[in-house]
This record gives structure tokens, sequence and C-alpha cells, in this order.
């Protein structure tokens, strides 16, 4: 199934990534890591580092599926709310997801440092606007509960939202731990980085199509009939990772986004900041180094891609109107816009981790709005595993809470 339809902004502004042959022989290493978006990238990353011999494969282009079409954003909340995921899995371990999510930002952070790669990140604030009355007590109930567990916040009421952004809102929560980045030059710069610097074996156009145990080590098959011979298996496929579960844990979305023509950097509102909303489903905006308006949203259940695609003119419309109901005065016109299919969970949160009986299989599946900083935590908490660490994380992300 196509992931994405239209023209995403990053496969638009970067090169095709060219050095990744199809898999032509039969190999051996350490991990497979099934695709080779960001997550497959950043596990890698963490892999690699750890002097562990890998090799990543998918069937697509190199960072061609999710990636591509991702909005990029980094942040610590979680698309359900801090004080509503205490019902879902308790206050311990609602406070242990989100601190882990607020860390991951400056673990990305790190990464781009260590590695030296261009990811463009860029720190910036967050803005979480009330969208209506009931929104505004939920903010309100979100901001006592951040405090409470110490976590970047602070409340702006009608008149501060007004006076420091020109909104008209009934109230907002901000934070200055957020950040964004170019995700498609950001996995393919680390690709490139362990190719060179780890003998990373990277393969694009190489579909797996089953695999076998053997004593304590695994056959990967690939559809030309090469193989791979292995000890750990990490499914980064995202929903496309469900036929390696015997249950399906997510619920498919169809979303949709639009990247503007440029603007001057004066015609921006203030700070340049994230921004969202409490109205389900919401919008989200944020800026690129060109001086572009990124949004996204109008998401709806997936049913099908014809379907989804059906849908791009009109909700690039309604897109655009809540642009301008927003900030009337920001002359913005759409340059690019596209569709895409992304998995959700009913608390907000991945699953990272073995699956059960599928003993050295690990799952790192970013699903949700934060997929990048979910997939980071991912990457560590393999990592861990692999070496034989413990990790207090495992419990709250994993299959079995």
């Amino acid at each position: 199934m196509d992931l994405h339809s239209g023209s995403p902004f990053w496969a638009m502004k970067n090169p095709l990534f060219q050095n990744a042959p199809s898999l032509r022989a039969h190999i051996e290493v350490d991990v497979v890591i099934i695709g080779a978006g960001i997550t497959g990238a950043l596990v890698a990353h963490e892999l690699c580092s750890a002097g562990i011999r890998c090799a990543v494969v998918d069937k697509r282009a190199i960072a061609g599926g999710s990636t591509s079409a991702s909005t990029a954003q980094l942040q610590y909340e979680i698309d359900v709310p801090l004080h509503k995921l205490v019902a879902e899995v308790g206050e311990e371990q609602a406070a242990l997801a989100y601190h882990a999510s607020l860390k991951s930002i400056a673990d990305i952070k790190k990464v781009v440092k260590q590695t030296g790669i261009d990811a463009e990140f860029t720190p910036v604030p967050t803005l979480l606007l009330a969208s209506d009355r009931k929104g505004l007590r939920d903010i309100k109930q979100e901001y006592a509960i951040r405090t409470k567990h110490r976590l970047p916040v602070t409340y702006l009421d009608a008149n501060n939202l007004q006076d420091q952004y020109g909104m008209e809102c009934f109230g907002a929560l901000k934070n200055n731990a957020s950040a964004q980045v170019d995700c498609y030059r950001m996995a393919t710069d680390l690709f490139t980085y362990h190719q060179q610097h780890h003998q990373l074996q990277l393969y694009a156009y190489t579909e797996v199509v089953g695999y076998k145990r053997k004593d304590a080590h695994f056959v990967v098959e690939t559809q030309k009939g090469f193989t791979i011979t292995c000890a750990y298996m990490v499914i980064a496929a995202g929903f496309e990772a469900g036929k390696f579960l015997p249950k399906k844990v997510m619920k498919l979305t169809s979303t949709y986004a639009l990247v503007s023509e440029p603007l001057l950097p004066s015609q921006l509102w203030p700070e340049r900041c994230l921004i969202w909303e409490t109205h389900q489903p919401y919008f989200y905006l944020r800026t690129t180094t060109d001086n572009r308006i990124m949004m996204g949203g109008e998401d709806i259940p997936f049913k099908n891609a014809l379907l989804r695609d059906a849908k791009l003119a009109d909700k690039t419309k309604t897109l655009e109107r809540k642009f301008r109901k927003l900030f009337p005065q920001i002359p913005m016109v759409t340059d690019f816009s596209w569709c895409g299919t992304f998995s959700s969970t009913k608390d907000g949160l991945p699953y990272i981790g073995e699956y059960k009986d599928k003993k050295n299989i690990f799952f790192a599946l970013g699903y949700g709005g934060n997929g990048i900083t979910f997939s980071m935590i991912a990457a560590q908490l393999i990592r861990n595993k692999i070496q034989g660490k413990q990790d207090k994380r495992e419990k709250v992300f994993g299959f079995d809470r």
C-alpha cells in the first residue's frame, strides 16, 4: 500500500538517497533492522555505536515511506494528555512516559551533535491552544499535573496569548523544551554516517517475506531469494509491522498536510513556535528553515488509500481556512500538499520490545504523533535489551502494559 500521496515536502526538498542497492547476496550480521525510515535510522545509530553489526532493509527507497511525509515536530507531549493518560496506565507510569519523551528530545540533539549530521535540528517553543471552553478546562488540569511532576510548562490566559502572540484563543500551555528537524535528512545522514564509520549494510528495494529460527539464529528470507542470518531482528516498519505480530495493536488514520510558499521572516508568528490545539482531531503548525509554514491535521479513520487521496483537495482547503482564522494577517499560499497514513494506539503510547514468545525479535513501533521521539526511546531500549541492561521504561512501553 502507498503510505502517502501528493507532494511531501521533505521528498521535494532533499535529493533522492542513492547509496543503497537491493540485497543481492546471502549475508550474516548480528542484527537485521526491517524498515529504513527515521525509526530504523535511530535504531541503527544506537546499535552501530555500541559495536553491533547491523543490516537495514526496506522494500521501498530509503526513507521513502512515512518518514518523507512526517511534519517532524519533536514534542514531549503525547497525543493523550497526561491527566487522561493517568486513567489508562496509572500516574507513575504516565509521568514516566512523559519524562521519557522529554528526555528523548535532548537525546536526539546529542545524536545530531555527536555525528555532525545536518538534520536542521532547531529548538523551538510549543504552544498547546485551548480550542474552546472544554479545552480550557483540560489545559488547566493538564497544567496542574505537569507542574506536579516537574515537567516544563507555563500557563497563558487569553490576554497573555493575545499580547504575546496576537492570537484570539481561550488560553494555552507553553514549554521551551521542543524542537523540529528535517526527518528525511536526519535518517539518510545517519545511515551515511554509519556506512562510513561502522560498516552498516543498507539495502533498499529488499522486501522481507518470511523468517525461520535456526538454532540460536534467524534466517530472514527476502522476495528475491537471498537470506540474512542474524541473532536478532528489529521490526521498525510502522503499521506494516503487523505481519510480524499475531494480533492488531493499532488503528490506522489518514492525515493531511501542506507547506506554504516562502514568506519573509517578519511575517511569521513570534518565536516560530510549534502550535497545536486541544480539539480532536487537532491541527498543528511549524515553520521550515526557508521560512515556509508547514501545517497538518484533519485526521480521519483510514479506510483505503483511494478514499484518503480523494479527500486531499478538500482537506487542504479546510487547513487553509483554519490557518486564516488563527493568523488572518499572514498571507499564506499553499505550495505543496500531501496525505499519508499513520498508526495510533488507545493510550497514545508506542509499542517497544519483545512480544510474548517472540524472543529476540524487537518491535520499534513509534505509533502516534510523537513518532520520532518514540523512535529514540525504542532505539535505546532495544540496545539495552541486547546488551543485557535493565531499563525502567520497558514496562510502560511494552506489549504487556
